[in-house]
């Protein structure tokens, strides 16, 4: 039975599908972050001018509303809140900040999570390495952002909840770099967040992420390969797989890139779970990273050389055409080929409604984990090389 029409798939879904060219999906992201930028420009404090106190403390954590690190001591851990969006009560979202202030100068380095709030791993990814550093043998700077989107967190889910116009439920990885004065409390928090945390502390950042629920995925790279610094660093991750894709705009890797600081996404695995093993492979990489622009000394752990990675620039949804129970005829990582069984779906009645193939050769790189689908649900995707990307596949939201 055929897969049925390719549609264009967001990453609220799983992860981005390929699009039309690099060339000219570097081009939209640059344009919308430029646009996005324009309109987030207008900002009632210059957070380069240095660290801005609330007065205010949160278990014994001082609360900032804007912050220069380098106003912070050197050879030294500070635990702080930043003041994000207000709640409809008039109160704060508070997102919590780990800065390791080197005892020497050097680059800084912006580690963050929680973007989507049903992302476990990406959060202990990031802990860990923070944990691990110690300022006093630090030459440079490393600040880590954990619950960027708060609200979605505390339900566990991958969208902030937003009411201002009813009920809905809002994508932060598609409002960066966000706008102050924007039409929602998302993009105004995207807009506090990238203004005065973010963008004014970061000389290279990593945005950590997972699957979405219900969705399983391998560990890999989402990175702009033909940005040298940026591929650089993705290299030297002991991982499997690369998508080679700037990605959709809106993104926050892309606002950093848009704004001349190299950066781009993990994915960890399934969301909602800690993948222990998983994680010890983007600690070691994050560290490699670190080492890499001297804030850290030491030798170079495992990277993407030592496990073979494997780099497609296309990622092929197979799409569920039918209702009922899944099962998988392939792994995560397995290479398929054209015509290669890769899943088949049963009815109430243990009948088989629908053979799902692969048009393509690859690796896949996510699989569905929820034991039943419906029409329209991504079941598979198949990390690959497309020689030429001309006319792109377009997925539903």
């Amino acid at each position: 039975m055929s897969n049925g029409p390719k549609e264009r798939l967001d990453r609220r879904d799983f992860m981005i599908a390929s699009i039309a060219t690099a060339s000219a999906s570097a081009a939209l992201a640059v344009t919308a972050g430029a646009a996005n930028a324009q309109a987030a420009a207008t900002v009632s404090a210059d957070p380069a001018s240095g660290t801005v106190y609330t007065g205010d403390t949160i278990q014994g954590k001082k609360v900032v509303s804007a912050l220069n690190v380098k106003d912070l001591e050197p050879g030294k851990k500070h635990l702080l809140y930043f003041q994000g969006v207000q709640m409809p009560t008039g109160q704060h979202w508070y997102v919590s900040v780990t800065v390791a202030k080197g005892a020497k100068p050097g680059k800084r380095v912006v580690l963050v999570s929680g973007v989507h709030g049903d992302e476990m791993s990406s959060v202990h990814t990031v802990q860990t390495v923070m944990n691990q550093l110690d300022p006093a043998e630090m030459s440079g700077t490393v600040m880590a952002v954990a619950d960027v989107s708060r609200p979605a967190m505390e339900g566990l889910q991958r969208r902030w909840p937003n009411f201002g116009r009813g009920n809905d439920l809002i994508d932060m990885n598609r409002e960066w770099p966000g706008n102050e004065n924007g039409p929602t409390a998302p993009s105004r928090h995207a807009g506090l967040l990238f203004n005065r945390l973010l963008r004014p502390n970061a000389d290279a950042a990593i945005d950590f992420h997972t699957g979405t629920t219900g969705f399983d995925v391998t560990a890999f790279n989402i990175a702009g390969m033909d940005v040298p610094e940026i591929k650089a660093m993705a290299e030297l991750y002991p991982v499997g797989q690369i998508f080679d894709n700037h990605v959709y705009p809106g993104v926050l890797h892309n606002a950093f890139v848009d704004v001349g600081i190299p950066s781009f996404t993990p994915e960890i695995g399934a969301a909602r779970v800690l993948n222990i093993e998983m994680i010890s492979l983007f600690v070691e990489g994050t560290m490699n990273v670190l080492k890499h622009f001297g804030i850290l000394a030491g030798p170079m752990g495992r990277t993407s050389k030592d496990v073979g990675v494997f780099i497609g620039n296309s990622a092929l949804p197979i799409l569920a055409t039918q209702g009922g129970l899944v099962e998988h005829l392939v792994k995560l990582n397995d290479k398929v080929e054209p015509g290669q069984k890769v899943a088949i779906q049963r009815n109430s009645f243990g009948e088989v409604v629908a053979e799902y193939t692969s048009s393509v050769a690859g690796e896949v790189t996510g699989q569905r984990s929820d034991a039943m689908s419906e029409p329209g649900d991504p079941l598979t995707f198949i990390l690959f090389h497309k020689a030429t990307l001309n006319g792109g596949e377009t997925y539903p939201e």
